[in-house]
């Protein structure tokens, strides 16, 4: 067997050490580059729903605007809100 020089172990330990410790740097920037990415995943989920809701909100405001270029469904609206009449109509008001 050979013996191992003092100059061969502490190139060995140091070796060692210095491996170790980048093993441990880029186990943590991992960690925090994979902890990142699973925010922005959770993120993104969050804004694309919220994105729909004012697609649909949008929506719902373009069918709106839609009718009220109606004068009978604005006259309808107006009728119901305020208890109007119209010519020969009675106006019963039902409480809930």
């Amino acid at each position: 067997m050979r013996k191992v020089s003092q100059k061969t172990k502490f190139r060995v330990t140091f070796l060692t050490i210095g491996f170790i410790i980048s093993i441990v740097i880029f186990g943590s920037t991992l960690f925090s580059y994979l902890s990142q990415i699973n925010s922005n995943k959770n993120e993104i989920a969050t804004l694309q729903k919220k994105y729909s809701e004012e697609l649909e909100l949008e929506e719902d405001y373009k069918n709106q605007i839609n009718k009220l270029q109606d004068p009978e469904y604005v006259a309808r609206r107006i009728r119901e809100k305020h208890l109007y009449s119209g010519k020969n109509e009675i106006v019963i008001k039902i409480e809930d």
